[in-house]
């Protein structure tokens, strides 16, 4: 692709403010570009860069246009391995730019170092609202990234989404997290998917969803709940919580007894309206349960655009078949 092209198209244009440049080999030469045209820019308020190929000294191009630039609102720098360097210089410029609201990190490659950067410096940024940062390198068992995310949390009053898959996160952490953002009013939407949080763990989240947070969105997908971590959840929402209204637990080792007691708590909760649980283990009595759920009734209580299954009975057996989803 040749960036140089676009760059003088884009230079005196105001009327392109959305680009996507993703999947298309710009590496480190083409981002120096962009670069140079983030800091000339005022009507760009969208550019996605995702798997380009870009490092570290392109990023720092990025990092410096975004320093000046105060137009744009959305980045995404997806599966571009910036690593640690690139990651400190994309903290950096949030130190300086007021203007970005979405910033997407997923798969770069940053580590310790550079998270921890980056939380200090969103303690004081009051205009990012959505951060996605999923799977960092990290190497130590401790969790201090997680820790610094809840304690950044705690006094962040603008970040609105928040995506923390993949970053090893254990019990220890999940504890930490829920006890700084019982402070935090502005969170919505919460991914904790792809970590390593079981019973205990989730305990802790139902803890908090029973004090009636305003986060909506809650995606627990890809861990370790269980039957009890299900129950305990299913509590949460029966108890009070008005709320959550996704709920994402699939591939959470679920069976019978975790699948029900999910399924029964929606006959009290009313505020919960998509729930999403493929990859567990779907036994008779879970599988009536959501049969009547999603199929069982002229007015569903979970319809084909709010969960992931759908019942059916053949022979007398009900079973559960697999409806696309989101996650």
């Amino acid at each position: 692709m040749d960036i140089e092209t676009f760059y003088l198209l884009l230079k005196t244009n105001t009327f392109i403010t959305k680009i996507d440049f993703g999947y298309n080999l710009i590496a480190d030469e083409g981002a120096a570009i962009l670069g140079k045209l983030l800091q000339e820019s005022t009507s760009l308020e969208s550019l996605i860069l995702s798997y380009n190929d870009i490092t570290v000294t392109g990023i720092m191009a990025i990092a410096k246009g975004l320093q000046m630039n105060e137009s744009l609102k959305l980045l995404n720098i997806d599966g571009n391995k910036i690593e640690g360097h690139g990651g400190m210089a994309v903290a950096g410029a949030l130190q300086v730019n007021t203007t970005l609201e979405k910033l997407y990190l997923n798969n770069t490659g940053m580590n310790t170092q550079s998270l921890v950067a980056l939380t200090t410096v969103l303690k004081s940024n009051n205009s990012l609202k959505v951060i996605d940062i999923g799977r960092p390198i990290l190497h130590s068992e401790q969790e201090e990234t997680t820790v610094h995310f809840s304690k950044m949390l705690q006094v962040n009053r603008t970040l609105q989404e928040v995506h923390l898959s993949k970053h090893c996160m254990k019990n220890f952490g999940v504890e930490r997290l829920t006890e700084h953002i019982t402070d935090n009013f502005s969170l919505l939407h919460l991914d904790l998917s792809c970590n390593q949080i079981s019973r205990d763990g989730i305990k802790c989240i139902a803890t908090y969803l029973k004090e009636n947070p305003p986060l909506r969105i809650l995606n627990l997908a890809y861990n370790r709940s269980e039957d009890d971590g299900a129950i305990y959840l299913s509590e949460a929402l029966a108890c009070g919580n008005l709320s959550l209204q996704t709920l994402v637990m699939c591939s959470n080792s679920l069976t019978g007894k975790g699948l029900c007691s999910l399924a029964s708590s929606l006959a009290s909760n009313t505020t919960l309206e998509k729930l999403y649980i493929w990859g567990n283990k779907f036994e008779t009595d879970a599988c009536q349960a959501f049969y009547e759920l999603t199929t069982g009734s002229d007015i569903p209580r979970l319809t084909e655009n709010d969960t992931d299954v759908r019942g059916y009975i053949v022979d007398g057996v009900p079973s559960l078949a697999r409806l696309q989803s989101p996650y």
